[in-house]
């Protein structure tokens, strides 16, 4: 692969570059998702645009493709996730830069990046029939040539731009060697970006367009954003077959509508530990720390057992403030100080359902279960 010394100098002088920006990177960026009050921003990329037409069927183009999910998907979560911000990269077809799309990310201090494309395969007629299926990526790199191979076809794209040479470090779209040196950055948030990955597939399931799973690849589109970042791969454009599902309204209507539902399975969840970590933090102002509140308030039962359990058991790790209360022959294990029943059968649906089904709210007073008519 690397013809002499010098191409070897020129690899090394590259990848360090690529590395100190990116510790630069994660250094300016890190904390604004270190810090964050949620997931409340979010960026959705359709690839590809304006004279960048992306990979190219028999009948469409993945740029328009792109388009039409990744606005379906935006106005899904922006109607069903009130709070949540959803910020678009382009709105119609017009060209944006690669650096610029993360740029925009960045400059919102987004907490999730989703850059939606459709794959294509460049070889011989009977492999092209063959392979398809949807698939996500995230920032890495793959031993698998097709991943490799997936990347330099998307990467190809900052040819379009001037003095890309420059903007990007000197990375050759479409030189290996250029790409190997994605092995030597770490992406600072590669397990949230494996999470939503596998919630997309999740969500795609196997029909009508197959499941590929979630792979990794060096993404530039992903290199520079400074949050959790995912790229989906629809299908494969150059499929006739999945062509003309991925152009069907009710498949791009489906695939918009699993990625919303990824989403908000992935915010839930990432909320749900960062209120938890919250509340365990945060000072109640109904109940002051190791002290009974004497009048009456709400609590979330997580279990009840005919045997009393250590409030240290691993069953209850990951929460804060667990008491046990005594009922009857049962003991009852609750969490939460709330002084009103809406906020606690808030709290209870949206933060503790997800990971125990069956909790629900109790009334207290004077450190016991009374009637909730009281």
């Amino acid at each position: 692969m690397f013809k002499s010394i010098v191409d070897i100098k020129k690899v090394i002088i590259f990848a360090s570059s690529l590395v100190a920006f990116c510790c630069y990177t994660v250094t300016i960026f890190s904390q604004s998702v270190v810090t964050q009050t949620g997931v409340t921003r979010v960026v959705v990329d359709a690839g590809h645009g304006g004279l960048d037409a992306g990979a190219v069927g028999k009948f469409s183009k993945e740029k328009d493709l792109n388009l039409d999910v990744a606005l379906l998907a935006g106005k899904f979560i922006q109607d069903s996730c009130p709070g949540v911000e959803v910020i678009y990269t382009r709105k119609t077809d017009i060209f944006i830069p690669l650096n610029e799309r993360s740029a925009i990310a960045n400059k919102h201090d987004a907490h999730l990046f989703i850059s939606i494309h459709a794959n294509s395969i460049d070889a011989n007629a009977s492999r092209k029939k063959a392979v398809k299926g949807s698939e996500t990526y995230v920032m890495g790199l793959d031993k698998s040539g097709s991943n490799m191979e997936v990347a330099m076809r998307e990467n190809a794209v900052i040819t379009y731009e001037d003095n890309y040479a420059s903007k990007y470090e000197g990375y050759d779209p479409r030189s290996p060697e250029s790409f190997i040196i994605f092995s030597l950055l770490q992406n600072a948030h590669l397990e949230q970006s494996l999470q939503m990955a596998a919630r997309v597939q999740e969500e795609f399931g196997d029909r009508p367009i197959p499941n590929r799973g979630v792979k990794q690849a060096g993404f530039l589109v992903l290199w520079r954003t400074a949050m959790p970042s995912v790229l989906v791969e629809m299908g494969y454009i150059s499929n006739e077959q999945e062509e003309k599902i991925l152009n069907n309204k009710e498949t791009k209507t489906a695939i918009a509508h699993a990625i919303f539902r990824a989403f908000k399975s992935y915010k839930n969840y990432y909320d749900r530990d960062l209120n938890l970590a919250q509340y365990s933090n945060k000072k109640s102002q109904e109940v002051k720390k190791d002290e009974i509140p004497l009048t009456l308030h709400y609590r979330i039962q997580i279990k009840a057992s005919s045997k009393k359990i250590p409030l240290d058991a691993p069953e209850f790790t990951g929460y804060e403030d667990v008491q046990c209360i005594p009922f009857s022959a049962i003991y009852k294990y609750t969490v939460g100080n709330f002084t009103t029943f809406e906020a606690a059968t808030r709290y209870c649906e949206d933060i503790i359902r997800p990971k125990i089904a069956d909790a629900f709210v109790v009334c207290v007073e004077k450190g016991k279960i009374v009637p909730m008519k009281k």
